[in-house]
């Protein structure tokens, strides 16, 4: 009796799968870059293809709105964020390090995905009013909670003056760290780690006990 042949898997089709996952983050990118520049209500389909240099409806290949491409954005770049607050809220640190840690995480995200940093800054009010965003307040009130437990901590231990007004700092380094996204380059004259630590030499020597 023949034995039936096993299908073979056409050597085309792994290179082809990387290739349309590599144009889709390119279309990611792309719109990530318009809404941030033109905001998100101003920016169309039609805009964000002009930009790719495609037509409007090959854009639809891709992706079914303006919405899921969002999305999409803001999920990745939320994503790979906590993973790395996750990391660092689960070494262990004393308070000070902690602080440290988080402030140059967010400079590498800022890097990593300045346009979606500048996006969630600007937009993040407006969306998350709707169902598809509601995980922005999520991550809202954990972002909170991680800055805020490591300031309380810092008082606790000293580390931190005892004056110190824990909610009005926190909001003083969140604002002012996720600010540089709108002047921030990739590839500029100083790395994320190095802008990092001169944001920490100064914020550090106002609210560090003085010895």
């Amino acid at each position: 009796m023949p034995t039936k042949k096993k299908p073979q898997v056409t050597a085309t089709k792994k290179p082809a799968a990387a290739a349309a996952q590599a144009r889709r983050s390119e279309l990611l990118e792309t719109a990530a870059e318009v809404f941030a520049e033109q905001g998100y209500n101003a920016t169309t389909v039609r805009k964000i293809a002009d930009h790719a240099g495609m037509l409007a409806g090959s854009l639809y290949y891709h992706f079914d709105s303006k919405e899921s491409m969002l999305e999409e954005i803001l999920r990745t770049f939320l994503d790979e964020l906590w993973d790395g607050y996750d990391t660092v809220l689960a070494a262990g640190l004393g308070p000070r390090e902690t602080l440290e840690a988080l402030v140059t995480e967010s400079f590498r995200e800022i890097d990593r995905h300045r346009a979606a940093v500048a996006i969630y800054q600007k937009e993040s009010k407006q969306l998350v009013a709707q169902d598809r965003f509601t995980f922005l307040a999520e991550s809202q009130r954990k972002f909170e909670k991680a800055w805020l437990s490591t300031l309380e901590f810092g008082v606790a231990e000293r580390v931190f003056r005892a004056d110190l007004d824990v909610r009005l700092t926190y909001r003083f380094v969140r604002d002012t760290v996720w600010v540089a996204a709108s002047w921030y380059r990739p590839g500029g004259q100083h790395s994320p780690e190095e802008i990092a630590r001169q944001y920490l030499s100064m914020v550090l020597d106002g609210i560090a006990v003085r010895t």
